[in-house]
């Protein structure tokens, strides 16, 4: 028996918002949209355009009030070939929420507050 990684979900608060910034800050697209009949919610999964991983963002039509992510003590984690130019782009979006210049990393942090881990690809 084999398992191998398909997707990682997170609910978000304002679905419009969450899909520019994936966008703009990770270049992350939606690949394959859901939505009930009843529409009480709503499925984006976006793509990095390079493996099958998915991240689910899944939006709740009666949600009225942000997430509490608690003590938030899990994150993402992505690769980029230029990590200089990523980070003067997440510099200017003003969404790196933390950086630890010894280990050559950073976090930014998306409209809900979820950390995503940056690293260089040739790390």
């Amino acid at each position: 028996m084999k398992f191998k990684f398909d997707h990682n979900n997170i609910n978000v608060f304002n679905l419009e918002k969450s899909v520019t910034f994936y966008k703009e800050a990770l270049g992350f697209e939606p690949v394959r949209t859901y939505e009930p009949d009843d529409k009480s919610f709503k499925l984006i999964y976006l793509g990095d355009g390079v493996s099958a991983h998915r991240l689910e963002l899944t939006w709740l039509r009666d949600r009225t009030e942000p997430y509490n992510l608690g003590d938030n003590e899990i994150h993402l984690c992505v690769t980029v070939d230029d990590y200089e130019e990523a980070h003067e782009l997440h510099k200017r979006m003003n969404c790196i929420c933390y950086e630890n210049y010894g280990m050559g990393l950073y976090f930014i942090n998306d409209p809900d507050g979820y950390w995503i881990e940056v690293l260089p690809a040739n790390r």
